[in-house]
């Protein structure tokens, strides 16, 4: 099963693919989706469509796997990340691939057994999971925060899949 994680944002979007094998996790690919800061919502979008439906294209992945939008206090940000989000479905549906929501705190909770953890304890249990050179890949040292949202995400569904597998049901895709 190969896995699309997505982090969503307007100015980076986090993307992640990891596949999973019989008793191993493999990292296909991470990155970012830039836009300009200072471009016009609709270009911006439109930019997040383009590229997205290029790593729909190229990887085909069997799910994708995106983190829930978390309204915070800041209305003008949670507005422009769901504007983001509805562009990353739209893809989705455009490409007729599945498409599973996680709240924050349950990647967090799935991926380090704690609902509240910090980014470094996620990523240092990323690395254990993944290997350590995942970090070694980051494209930028500023935004490896989305990258890894965007693999703890991939890793949230597989880590779901495979419990519910050895519970039984060995056609489990969500």
């Amino acid at each position: 099963m190969l896995v699309l994680g997505i982090d969503p944002g307007t100015a980076t979007t986090g993307y992640g693919l990891v596949k999973m094998g019989e008793d191993s996790f493999e990292v296909l690919d991470f990155g970012l989706i830039e836009t300009d800061k200072n471009g016009d919502a609709a270009g911006r979008l439109r930019e997040i469509e383009k590229k997205l439906l290029k790593i729909l294209d190229f990887y085909t992945p069997d799910v994708m796997a995106i983190e829930k939008l978390f309204f915070a206090t800041n209305a003008k940000t949670a507005i422009a990340v769901g504007q983001a989000q509805g562009v990353i479905l739209l893809c989705a549906a455009k490409k007729n691939t599945l498409v599973c929501e996680y709240a924050p705190a349950m990647i967090k909770k799935i991926i380090s057994g704690d609902g509240r953890a910090d980014k470094k304890k996620m990523q240092k249990h990323l690395r254990k999971l993944l290997g350590s050179k995942v970090k070694s890949r980051a494209h930028k040292k500023t935004h490896f925060d989305n990258e890894a949202d965007a693999l703890a995400v991939a890793m949230c569904h597989i880590l779901r899949v495979k419990t519910l597998r050895e519970g039984g049901d060995k056609n489990a895709r969500i």
